[in-house]
């Protein structure tokens, strides 16, 4: 479903931040997405995204990233940003969860239809009126994840989705992530929240693929997450 051949970005010259990249995520997968700071993971994410340059093909369903096929290719793919700030704009979470569908040319009664029908699937009625700025943290979370369901996504990208939680909210947010039937690529730090959402792991070191495996294999590996400045996950530092 989505494929980089060769992959490479920079944002200067000589001074490669991706470095030859090539993997296959089918459909449905979960994949988790690693690495310390600075090894590519958001650039990864936003070259995906056509957000910057890329040198090498990349493929969302057959169809090529490339200037032509970019507004097919985003309605393909929803993002859910790390800061639920810069992703909730609209007064209310109804208010955002309408944009999307109504830009995308339905009509306001499927859009309402749609905005309801995600909300019910989440358990997340109680949210559909509220102000963005006076529900919390976690139930921000939530609800940027339910926007971008709205728009009825193949593929869901999120950049650390348990930032900044609270361990409630938190374990909520893992629950709605593990519920998605979608294709997930979800990058973050947080190895404990991995192991419980992703059923692959890609480790990025330097901008080039460290390792690419089962999830607990990866997870597991003391030396490979140490070589590449990571620690094992917490549930994991006193037994391996």
């Amino acid at each position: 479903m989505i494929e980089f051949k060769n992959v490479s970005f920079s944002y200067e010259i000589d001074v490669p931040v991706l470095r030859d990249i090539s993997f296959t995520i089918e459909k449905g997968e979960s994949v988790g997405l690693i690495g310390a700071n600075g090894a590519g993971k958001s650039s990864l994410l936003k070259v995906l995204l056509g957000l910057l340059p890329h040198d090498g093909e990349i493929s969302v369903d057959g169809i090529l990233l490339e200037t032509k096929n970019l507004p097919e290719l985003r309605r393909r793919m929803g993002f859910v940003l790390q800061n639920s700030d810069n992703q909730m704009f609209m007064p209310t979470v109804f208010d955002d969860m309408m944009f999307g569908p109504l830009n995308y040319g339905m009509s306001r009664e499927e859009a309402e239809r749609k905005v309801d029908s995600v909300l019910e699937r989440l358990e997340l009625q109680s949210l559909r009126d509220k102000y963005n700025h006076k529900i919390s943290g976690g139930e921000k979370k939530m609800a940027s994840i339910a926007t971008v369901l709205a728009m009825d996504p193949e593929v869901i990208i999120m950049d650390e989705p348990s930032a900044s939680l609270d361990p409630y909210n938190r374990r909520a947010v893992i629950n709605l992530i593990r519920s998605l039937e979608q294709t997930k690529i979800i990058a973050s730090h947080d190895l404990d929240m991995i192991l419980d959402t992703a059923d692959r792991v890609i480790l990025l070191s330097g901008g080039r693929i460290a390792a690419d495996g089962r999830c607990r294999d990866i997870l597991t590996d003391r030396f490979l997450l140490e070589h590449n400045r990571m620690e094992l996950p917490l549930r994991f530092s006193e037994s391996y």
